[in-house]
């Protein structure tokens, strides 16, 4: 009963958290400075029943609230309303792009997941040691290296130099798409390696260092067992809430290297509607990030404590 008190309560702030997600992001078009009638009418001095005519069929002579019902409702039912810019359902314009953003953000979670855990495991076995600086060092160095630097680096390496990898594109069919994807995953997942890395280590090194850990060792368990059994498992929780943030990180930061890739993606998208005011697709767009965070750091809440049975104690204990 405990257990679903707390995953309804999750639901219930969950609801909360998006629905005034949903007043920010619409509202906030308003404190823009620019006019997407003049976008749409593309400089052109038009009759002022031309722009009435044009307002009105976008729905922009409604008053704001008004804006917000009719736009809330279109988003309960699938439907974010039409692109300014593409003259298409904005549905459309993400569907068409969302796959390579998947694509993109899946392959990059992969790298940060094996690269970021497996250096954090290793620097925190090592503490001390040789390779333990060494590890420390090579996340520093990643750490300082922007996305757009990255992209220009690999590109120039791998795909110029060596030919080993396309620079542009997002390829066609399946394995096509993964060998176009690499270099782009690469450089987005640099910076996450590191956070991920650094809070593994931090998070291990805390746990080889409390007294169960030492009781388990002195019982000759293997170390092996007692370093997945007491110290991982029990360094889990700061690393699922990192891979929480990581989520909108992806999300946002893919617009950086989709842009030095050439990749059509909604990271692309969302910067080039920003651009030329396409409100309904920046609003989508940012809504879908927003609540791809929320929805990944509530089901980690849940989850959480099967991980690590000493969350669900601190919880009954609050």
């Amino acid at each position: 009963m405990t257990t679903l008190r707390r995953v309804a309560g999750k639901l219930g702030a969950l609801l909360l958290t998006l629905f005034l997600a949903s007043l920010l992001v619409f509202f906030s078009r308003f404190l823009v400075p620019g006019d997407p009638v003049s976008f749409l009418l593309r400089g052109r001095k038009p009759s002022p029943e031309a722009v009435a005519q044009v307002t009105a069929q976008y729905g922009l002579d409604l008053p704001p609230w008004q804006q917000y019902l009719n736009w809330l409702t279109g988003v309960l039912q699938g439907d974010f309303g039409r692109s300014l810019q593409y003259r298409q359902d904005v549905s459309q314009v993400i569907g068409d792009r969302l796959p390579v953003t998947l694509g993109l953000v899946v392959m990059a979670g992969t790298m940060i997941a094996i690269v970021g855990l497996t250096a954090g495991i290793v620097a925190s076995l090592n503490r001390g040691k040789v390779l333990d600086r060494a590890v420390l060092i090579g996340l520093t160095v990643l750490g300082a290296i922007p996305s757009f630097v990255g992209s220009i680096v690999l590109i120039a390496i791998f795909a110029v130099q060596l030919g080993w990898f396309p620079s542009f594109g997002s390829g066609e069919g399946f394995w096509d798409t993964i060998y176009h994807l690499v270099l782009p995953s690469i450089a987005l997942a640099i910076v996450f390696v590191v956070l991920v890395g650094k809070v593994t280590r931090s998070s291990m090194v805390e746990q080889l260092g409390r007294e169960h850990v030492e009781v388990a060792t002195s019982r000759g368990l293997k170390r092996g067992t007692v370093i997945r059994r007491h110290v991982f498992r029990n360094s889990i929780g700061p690393i699922l809430t990192v891979s929480g943030v990581l989520v909108a990180g992806l999300l946002v930061a893919s617009s950086i290297v989709e842009a030095a890739f050439g990749l059509a993606g909604i990271g692309s998208l969302l910067v080039a509607s920003v651009d030329r005011l396409d409100f309904p697709v920046v609003q989508a767009i940012v809504l879908l990030i927003v609540t791809a965070f929320v929805v990944v750091n509530a089901i980690i809440d849940v989850l959480e404590p099967w991980i690590d049975p000493r969350a669900a104690a601190g919880a009954g204990a609050r």
